[in-house]
């Protein structure tokens, strides 16, 4: 792995976390998937050109401070397919992946470590934002319902598996990833 990515934190009340990591971090907001009723389920920030550092997406369990993942980025894609044959090879369970996320465009596996905390391995294709008055891209529920890049499904744990464990809520009706 060459560093850490990005943090993606499970939240209840989305706006809430993108709000302050923007207006009292000062971090710049990428992308968000608004539903269609208004209310924002996901959220990706950055405070450098990468294309985000910092996630938040709505912990549909209804908790609250719970992490979703950590992500360690590679130098390429055949990395991690590489990373996803040894996980195979030591018994790693594999929760989803290899594959390419809509949102980002970031090519991707999920593993859980040995503690029970999901790690991603990613590697991120390079997306900089460098214009200074970036406007955030919104994806709505109709776009996120396609799943991911490639027409892949999320998962129903991605939705609600965390660190603490909590018993699950309801079900994502939304692809929130």
């Amino acid at each position: 792995m060459r560093r850490l990515d990005h943090v993606n934190y499970l939240g209840a009340d989305v706006v809430a976390n993108r709000d302050y990591v923007r207006d009292t971090l000062g971090a710049m907001v990428t992308e968000q998937i608004v539903l269609d009723d208004g209310t924002v389920s996901g959220t990706w920030t950055t405070f450098t050109n990468k294309g985000y550092d910092a996630v938040w997406t709505r912990d549909w369990t209804g908790s609250r401070g719970r992490l979703h993942h950590l992500a360690f980025a590679t130098d390429t894609r055949e990395d991690v397919l590489r990373a996803a044959d040894l996980a195979l090879d030591h018994g790693v369970f594999i929760e989803t992946g290899p594959h390419k996320h809509a949102i980002q465009q970031t090519f991707f596996l999920y593993v859980y470590e040995p503690g029970g905390n999901r790690v991603e391995l990613c590697n991120a294709g390079a997306r900089l934002v460098l214009a200074p008055d970036w406007q955030p891209v919104d994806w709505t529920e109709a776009e996120r319902a396609k799943g991911q890049a490639w027409g892949l499904k999320t998962i129903p744990s991605f939705h609600t598996h965390g660190t603490p464990p909590v018993p699950a809520g309801p079900e994502d009706p939304v692809d929130a990833s």
